[in-house]
């Protein structure tokens, strides 16, 4: 073969020491985006499926060589397939790729599929930009930071006239994945442990210096940058809730269409975030490290930041967010490195607003920050009795039910997800770590003790990756975007789609649709039915 025009070897994959047989079985992987989400799936990847992470898109340098050091080229230096600054130089080198392989050239192996990990709000540029290169995705959360967006997405993906997408398609809903939820939802649509679902009670317990983290000082706390925080924290509580009682139950017949919504109401604002619950001792300070009042104050950076975490010896989440390779310097270097960056500060008055929108202020007092979002919100989504009919004369029973979902900031818990289900045989309560069922017939009590795997969100995030990963390799990999064609591995699209991810195309949009119905409907104080929304 002559030589590629693109300058490129083809390498060990991982620095692994398989074969090249091996190597070539086993579906690659593109992470777009190095922060912590990107890091986890790479993580998740890397330790618990058949995937490679072949190549890295990240335009912080640090960033990307940090990932591709410890999932990617190891030891050695990155060859030109593996590292990119973005997310279109990907496309762009994938393209000429493929035209010197057209050509008969030696090349790397293709890229199966993507890990979509950048910012909410670029999600749909990403995902539109990869279009033509058929690419199986894997989508963080949100999908898009608004209706009209994800209905983009679902359009480009599945296109009118065709009936399911060509490629595999997952996004980032991980509760659905957890050994804990899945056990939960055996028990109430399988196993019928307590008869019809009348109600659900469910609460995602944010966690006070979360909050004020990510929501207040971080990158999400201004609904025109990013979206609500019900999208941007809680899509997948209501994908969850839409999971237990939407979608049909498991081994259900493929015609099983889902039990949709009939109402959605919220109610919710930013209730303490703000100026008006100053301290009256901090006067006029904007920044924890020049206030009076920051020996005392509950949302102290530096207690939060270089007590609470760095003085505990924690160098990952949140203080690598701040510094990224902290966990690579001397205590007293990482200490005085996070200390400047919580000394950095804007005028309200003089500093560009676009220039204190575009990045987080970790050091930036939380009652004079420019966050708008919500602090406390509930949502409650009710169905109307919805009988399916059956070739018998007794329907199966689609019962009335109701779901209350509450996100809060105000916690001790961190996002270690809480809950009680009532059924017409008994109730079960669930709080992430044990779910114990109570009967009625008999008052007696059974406890579960789900597997407590490793990994974000109970096991969750390992469980994505790792049902994205099997569908990949289920519909055939080394097709360089080919993926979905017929013949090419032992099932089609549309079989692996259901038997390993779970989740289609259509019931993602649907949830995120329920989400901005919520947000609709708390704007508006009033009530919003589904059947406008879906007819709109």
């Amino acid at each position: 073969m002559p030589p590629s025009n693109i300058g490129i070897d083809v390498p060990a994959t991982n620095g692994q020491s398989t074969t090249s047989v091996e190597k070539n079985s086993c579906p690659k992987f593109l992470i777009i985006g190095a922060g912590a989400r990107g890091n986890g799936y790479a993580h998740a990847v890397t330790e618990s499926t058949n995937g490679i992470v072949a190549a890295v898109a990240e335009p912080i340098s640090s960033k990307r060589e940090a990932l591709g050091r410890k999932y990617i080229w190891l030891n050695d230096e990155p060859q030109k397939h593996q590292s990119f600054q973005g997310w279109q130089d990907f496309v762009a080198y994938e393209y000429k790729r493929r035209q010197s392989q057209e050509a008969g050239e030696d090349v790397p192996p293709g890229i199966d599929g993507v890990f979509i990990c950048v910012l909410d709000e670029l999600h749909v540029e990403v995902i539109l930009g990869l279009q033509e290169l058929s690419l199986h995705i894997m989508c963080e959360k949100p999908l898009a930071t608004s209706l009209d967006d994800c209905l983009r997405i679902y359009r480009s993906l599945q296109p009118p006239g065709t009936s399911s997408p060509n490629r595999i398609f997952s996004v980032g809903h991980v509760l659905r994945y957890s050994p804990h939820n899945m056990l939960l939802r055996q028990l109430l649509l399988s196993d019928r442990a307590i008869g019809d679902i009348i109600s659900i009670e469910h609460t995602e317990p944010i966690g006070w210096w979360h909050f004020s983290h990510s929501y207040v000082r971080g990158n999400w706390r201004q609904e025109r940058t990013t979206a609500p925080s019900l999208l941007t924290k809680s899509c997948h509580d209501i994908d969850f809730l839409l999971w237990l009682l939407c979608s049909p139950p498991p081994n259900s017949p493929f015609e099983t269409p889902p039990h949709l919504p009939s109402h959605i109401s919220s109610t919710g604002s930013l209730h303490y975030f703000k100026r008006a619950n100053k301290p009256p001792l901090a006067g006029s300070a904007t920044n924890c490290l020049s206030c009076p009042a920051e020996p005392t104050c509950l949302y102290s950076a530096p207690r939060i930041y270089l007590e609470q975490h760095l003085g505990s010896g924690n160098t990952g989440w949140p203080v690598h967010i701040l510094v990224p390779d902290i966990e690579d310097l001397p205590p007293t270097t990482a200490s005085a490195l996070l200390r400047d960056r919580l000394a950095e500060d804007y005028s309200a008055s003089s500093t560009p607003p676009e220039t204190i929108s575009k990045r987080p202020w970790f050091g930036r007092c939380v009652y004079e920050s420019d966050n708008d979002v919500c602090d406390d919100q509930s949502v409650t989504i009710t169905w109307d009795d919805d009988p399916l009919p059956t070739s018998s004369s007794t329907p199966a029973r689609r019962s009335a039910k109701t779901a209350l979902f509450h996100m809060t900031a105000f916690t001790e818990a961190q996002c270690a997800r809480r809950g009680r289900v009532y059924g017409t045989r008994g109730e079960i309560c669930y709080d992430s770590r044990v779910i114990e069922v109570y009967t009625f017939a008999d008052g007696a009590r059974k406890k579960y003790f789900p597997e407590q795997k490793g990994g974000g969100h109970g096991g969750g995030d390992e469980g994505l990756a790792g049902a994205f990963v099997d569908a990949v390799e289920a519909v055939g990999v080394g097709m360089g975007g080919e993926g979905g064609k017929e013949g090419k591995g032992r099932m089609g699209v549309e079989e692996a789609q259901r038997r390993y991810v779970g989740c289609t195309l259509e019931e993602a949009v649907r949830s995120h649709a329920v989400v901005f119905a919520a947000e609709e409907a708390r704007r508006g104080g009033r009530v919003v039915e589904w059947r406008d929304l879906a007819e709109r």
